[in-house]
């Protein structure tokens, strides 16, 4: 029989542990906005186990946990768009949970709490296809390692928008233009499929961001609009189109259960 030699002071691998599972919040507390607020509007995690979510609407909740855009969802009373909500809630396991981790947790959440219930249908309404401009992008293919976890997160600044992403899809990319930024379904037709780091800048108009988004300050410099900003900074185009889009018809909700 064989014999396992090792060189001194050498030591076995052990296999990397699986990553825990993140089904549900271990708690959630979930309060009307204060009406006073004049903060925005924002989804975070604010440490490895509290993740937050200020001043949402149940509609801006739905879009943001199924990467929807709010044009795409019907139904409904009209309060899912009207009120806002905070929600404070304890992620479980040891290891903070990514951005797919913390929406897998907010539709429970949703079903749970809001009793959301939903069916799809698939219609043709107005979209944004998302091509690359005439002379070919502007990426840098991303150098992490492929189970680094990709980050798209807009910053908000008093006259702009500042978006650093790392090791993300053009895929992934659309997905959340869709959900947080742009007021229709954004259809990615660039055929890129590397991952890529990053930085785009802009100035969003009253229809991004729900129109809570910031705005021209007198005597500060502005930056592009998003049209201009995608060819300028990523040589990517958004175009206004039409196209076949899955609708979320809401079959029943509720207001949140008790804390």
């Amino acid at each position: 029989m064989g014999a396992l030699l090792l060189a001194a002071g050498a030591v076995l691998a052990q296999p990397a542990a699986p990553r825990p599972k993140f089904d549900a919040f271990d708690v959630a507390s979930i309060q009307p906005t204060d009406p006073a607020y004049r903060g925005g509007r924002f989804i975070r995690m604010e440490s490895a186990h509290q993740f937050v979510a200020r001043n949402y609407s149940v509609q801006a909740l739905i879009a943001a946990a199924y990467s929807l855009t709010p044009r795409t969802i019907a139904g409904g009373p009209a309060w899912i768009d009207s009120d806002p909500y905070d929600i404070v809630a304890g992620a479980p396991n040891a290891v903070r949970p990514n951005h797919n981790e913390q929406m897998a947790m907010l539709r429970k959440l949703l079903a749970d709490r809001f009793q959301l219930a939903f069916h799809r249908e698939r219609k043709v309404l107005p979209i944004y296809a998302l091509t690359v401009a005439k002379g070919g992008p502007k990426l840098k293919e991303s150098t992490a390692p492929a189970d680094d976890p990709p980050v798209l997160i807009n910053h908000v600044f008093p006259d702009h928008i500042a978006l650093p992403a790392h090791n993300a899809t053009i895929d992934q990319f659309a997905l959340m233009m869709q959900r947080a930024v742009v007021d229709r379904p954004v259809a990615d037709r660039t055929g890129l499929t590397g991952t890529y780091d990053f930085d785009l800048e802009w100035t969003p108009d009253e229809t991004q961001f729900g129109g809570q988004g910031p705005r021209d300050i007198p005597d500060m410099p502005r930056k592009p609009d998003l049209f201009a900003a995608l060819q300028q900074q990523l040589g990517l185009k958004l175009e206004a189109s039409r196209g076949p889009v899955e609708v979320m018809i809401i079959d029943h909700v509720a207001r949140p259960s008790a804390n």
